[in-house]
């Protein structure tokens, strides 16, 4: 299977970029996408060109690392799966596909599709974990948690941080990785103590970045590749509103 890729090549956030062409010869169906990538850095290495930098790591679709626009649609437009899942059988001999970086202004082009995604570490570090005394492990079961809340928690934590939220909102917003990130510590027993200062603490952090604001267009959700539900922004407003409420009161 041979394949033309134009590809975003820039060399930093400051640097102008434009997109080039590329032939790939040689693609087999079993390949993964970055797989597919590998076969082009080769290539271009052999010919003494330099490579085409993209983020990566775990290539199970666990991590995160991995992400970038396939022809406009985040991780490829296939639900559920990442760019590193992506199998080369969803295309065909011939096809021409442009890849493009995430564009959001809370995301500077590292180089080529490597953006800088340090914003979500500053929005988990500003409320994302929960104080717990020190000593010994607790039994698993010293603490009972609801079903619902359990899978409601579980549901949260399958975000993985790849930024194909952001990169699909039309306004560059955060809301669902905060969200899901706020779900999962708030839906359960030990999330409660700090519940109100961590909403509103994640939220703040999430405002002094560059994201835009959300207007419920849905296009995070439909291009999260862990089927994040919209429904956790609902439940983050909602413990956002209680939090201010409550301190208020104070």
């Amino acid at each position: 299977m041979n394949l033309t890729l134009k590809v975003w090549r820039q060399q930093d956030a400051k640097a102008a970029g434009k997109f080039v062409s590329y032939q790939v010869q040689g693609v087999t169906p079993d390949m993964s996408f970055l797989e597919m990538l590998d076969l082009l850095n080769e290539d271009l290495q052999t010919r003494g060109e330099a490579p085409v930098v993209f983020e990566h790591d775990c290539r199970e679709g666990i991590c995160g690392s991995c992400g970038f626009l396939i022809n406009g649609v985040a991780h490829g437009g296939h639900r559920g799966t990442t760019v590193c899942q992506l199998s080369m059988r969803f295309f065909k001999d011939g096809d021409s596909l442009t890849l493009e970086p995430w564009r959001a202004k809370a995301f500077p082009v590292l180089r080529d599709l490597a953006v800088d995604r340090s914003a979500f570490d500053r929005i988990i570090q500003a409320g994302g974990f929960i104080s717990a005394p020190t000593g010994g492990a607790p039994d698993a079961n010293a603490i009972l948690v609801p079903k619902n809340d359990a899978e409601r928690a579980f549901d949260a934590a399958a975000c993985i941080g790849c930024g194909a939220c952001v990169a699909a909102c039309p306004n560059a917003a955060a809301m669902l990785f905060t969200s899901a990130k706020i779900t999962h510590l708030n839906s359960l027993p030990q999330g409660q103590p700090q519940r109100d200062q961590r909403t509103l603490d994640m939220v703040a952090a999430m405002s002094d970045e560059d994201f835009g604001s959300c207007t419920n267009h849905g296009e995070c959700e439909a291009v999260c590749p862990k089927e994040i539900p919209i429904e956790f922004i609902g439940r983050m407003n909602r413990d956002l509103i209680h939090a201010t409420l409550h301190r208020r009161g104070d």
